[in-house]
């Protein structure tokens, strides 16, 4: 079994503005090549006594060398904050969003096809009921 990872905390700022606690993560994990968020957010919500579900990680690099990375950790009050601040791509890889269907382009050509038509017309050119 790989060694267990070691997390410290550093510049902890309450934002009571946007219903969250921010800091940076330190996690040192010698003899494993990273650590999971998954398991960095369960153990940070152990930390802190919240519930992993809002705890959001995000901008991991790892140390040359291995066996250490720098992130940071944001833990909302609650889900419905979570919801109303967290930009909308990590609320997606969080799995609380679902992404949009097609391609960029596709959606971009189906706006203009639509833009040209009147009334229900609309509807049915951009794929709504």
């Amino acid at each position: 079994m790989a060694e267990e990872a070691t997390i410290r905390t550093r510049k902890f700022k309450l934002n009571p503005l946007l219903k969250r606690k921010q800091m940076v993560v330190e996690v040192v994990h010698h003899g494993r090549p990273n650590v999971p968020k998954s398991e960095l957010a369960e153990k940070i919500a152990k930390m802190y006594k919240a519930d992993p579900t809002v705890v959001v990680l995000y901008g991991f690099r790892s140390k040359f060398g291995g066996g250490y990375s720098n992130g940071f950790a944001l833990i909302y009050d609650d889900l419905a904050s979570l919801k109303e601040f967290e930009p909308n791509y990590r609320q997606i890889r969080l799995g609380l969003k679902k992404q949009p269907e097609g391609s960029s382009k596709q959606r971009k050509e189906r706006k203009n096809r639509a833009k040209k038509l009147k009334g229900t017309a609309k509807n049915k050119a951009s794929g709504k009921k």
